[in-house]
């Protein structure tokens, strides 16, 4: 590889032809701060739109500043990063950039983890110049079920427009209008609800300011916990406990399953259960449908429909029902866990516990903003009440053990509640790529093949590449299993299955990268793989320690159906457990 020497503020350089200013200089250590660059290795996403201009720098040679973030180096190049001329012009346009900003960081929900923040702070801006010549812009606030887009606090960073449309191809986000006035929205400034946006929250993940962030049910839960009429229980999804811990300034990867538990009754909630139980409960319907449909194409049934579809991502669902809605009939119809809980909190756990459903308050803590959105969902609602009332993400939880003044470091390991707070390995390891359909294959290989599946552990079924595929050997019959984490990845496989060019019996699709450990409402790894495969080794060990290890052995889950369901598959499993899918392009406004 042709190599180029260059000096950056008189430090000598040799990197590769082609390398940018930016990353040259951080290879000897000299850090040009920035505004719009976004660099995502794992996700082979480099965000270098050059726009903000705080990243320039000065060129011998060269008349104008360069943007370090998009220029390229060449053979004897002289670099100064640190100019007075340099200092000068990013403090102007970052002057500029405020001047234009609101200035309510005080109750910002980003106040405190802001990059312009931030930036203004190491720039040393104390008075914001130009205001009585910047055009403030005025865009009404968008409040949707899951996001909430704040469009005066957007600074044209354009990284959410890259997140959507390069790595989740969804197309939601778009830049409009010039000057003051631009911005980042759906077309035409319509409403995240009326636009093909699936909550997934990646672009609220990497958006540097307040512009994007999640709604808050922070307050909500606190008034619900303090109101005595209310029976308020909690889930907690399989994720949040390999990632809680960094709220709290632990290292990524650390499992604080009994802390979360213990900070949770500290808070107030009467009953303290695990999704986990419901991620078995996924697996028993799931898995049972997977094995009708391999069982009647098996005996030449030429109307199954193949291959069959996971269905617990719900940013995935938004995403085939607005986009793929020809192959609705494609996926599982059962319920996300967190949806198959809610409904059996308020029907079988509400019995046991003499409480009528309107006064039991069902919260989640989810990883997801989708999950948000989900809980608002009709078909998930009995006469208005919904299964589950409303969820609250990883960093909320975290913001929220703060507020309470809980020394999470000090807790003590603590169990979840009985019945629905017992779960397996298996339903851990919904948490990471791969692991909701290692979870039905465990299940599924004993149910269709009648042996017992020695070794639990589907290592080919593992990893972070964005697609990947095995055939597991169910005792003689070959299934092909297909995986995708990220939207624009699954695109690819459904693009596929659309031209009958698709050779698998199953698919798992997740919508964020790493699946549901990378969530948009997950602590912020700001592009940091590394971050993610801890969480990930993880959620594993959690999976390895535990005694039950196959959804199907859980003896709460037997007796669930002994109790209330009869069997997987039945009238009442199908009431209770199972959804349908929407066309939503009825509904999403295409000018």
């Amino acid at each position: 590889m042709e190599k180029v020497k260059l000096t950056i503020d008189q430090k000598a350089v040799e990197v590769p032809k082609g390398t940018t200013i930016l990353k040259a200089a951080r290879t000897v250590g000299i850090e040009i701060p920035t505004l719009c660059y976004m660099h995502l290795e794992d996700l082979n996403i480099e965000h270098k739109p050059g726009g903000c201009r705080v990243c320039v720098v000065e060129v011998q040679g060269r008349k104008n500043l360069a943007p370090s973030c998009a220029t390229e180096v060449s053979e004897g190049m002289i670099v100064n990063t640190h100019s007075i001329r340099v200092l000068n012009a990013r403090k102007t346009v970052l002057e500029l950039i405020l001047s234009d900003h609101p200035k309510d960081c005080l109750i910002c929900p980003k106040s405190g983890n802001c990059e312009l923040q931030d930036l203004a702070i190491k720039m040393g801006i104390r008075e914001i110049p130009y205001q009585d010549i910047a055009e403030m812009s005025t865009y009404r606030t968008d409040f949707s079920p899951a996001i909430i887009r704040d469009m005066n606090k957007c600074i044209m960073c354009r990284r959410c427009e890259t997140m959507c449309n390069e790595f989740q191809t969804v197309g939601a986000l778009s830049a409009i209008n010039r000057g003051f006035m631009s911005v980042v929205a759906p077309a035409f400034e319509m409403d995240l609800e009326d636009s093909v946006c699936t909550y997934c929250g990646q672009c609220v993940a990497v958006c540097p300011t307040g512009a994007l962030t999640e709604v808050d049910h922070t307050n909500r839960l606190i008034r619900d916990l303090a109101n005595p009429a209310k029976t308020v229980i909690v889930q907690t999804a399989p994720a949040v406990r390999a990632a809680l811990g960094e709220m709290f300034d632990l290292e990524p990867g650390t499992l604080v399953t009994g802390k979360m538990v213990a900070a949770l009754r500290r808070l107030g909630f009467k009953y303290v259960f695990d999704t986990d139980f419901a991620a078995d409960l996924t697996i028993l319907e799931e898995g049972s449908e997977l094995l009708d449909r391999l069982t009647r194409h098996l005996n030449g049934d030429k109307s199954v429909k193949l291959p069959i579809l996971t269905s617990c991502c719900p940013g995935w669902v938004n995403f085939f029902e607005s986009q793929f809605t020809d192959l609705l009939d494609i996926p599982s119809t059962a319920r996300s866990p967190q949806q198959m809980f809610g409904s059996i909190a308020k029907t079988y756990f509400a019995d046991k516990i003499d409480v009528k459903r309107e006064d039991l308050i069902v919260v989640s803590i989810m990883p997801c903003l989708a999950k948000k959105y989900e809980c608002t969902r009709d078909e998930f609602k009995v006469n208005g009440n919904p299964d589950v009332d409303y969820s609250i993400s990883t960093r909320e939880l975290g913001n929220l053990i703060k507020q309470a003044n809980i020394d999470f470091h000090s807790l003590p390991d603590e169990e979840f509640d009985l019945p629905l707070g017992e779960s397996t390995g298996a339903g851990v390891i919904f948490g990471a790529t791969g692991g909701v359909i290692e979870a039905a294959v465990r299940t599924a290989y004993e149910l269709f093949t009648k042996k017992t599946l020695d070794s639990v552990d589907f290592n080919e079924l593992r990893g972070m590449d964005g697609i990947r595929e095995a055939t597991i050997d169910f005792a003689g019959t070959p299934i092909n299993i297909g995986i995708a984490h990220g939207l624009g990845r699954a695109r690819k496989l459904l693009e596929d299955i659309r031209n009958g060019k698709s050779h698998y019996h199953a698919i798992e699709i997740m919508a964020c990268p790493g699946g549901c450990i990378g969530g948009g409402g997950q602590p912020l790894h700001h592009g940091n793989f590394e971050i993610l495969k801890k969480r990930m080794e993880a959620i594993y060990r959690e999976d390895q320690n535990k005694p039950i290890r196959k959804s199907h052995e859980n003896p709460y889950i037997i007796k669930l159906y002994e109790e209330f369901l009869g069997k997987p598959l039945s009238d009442k499993s199908h009431k209770l457990l199972h959804t349908h899918y929407v066309d939503k392009r009825k509904k999403i406004i295409y000018i």
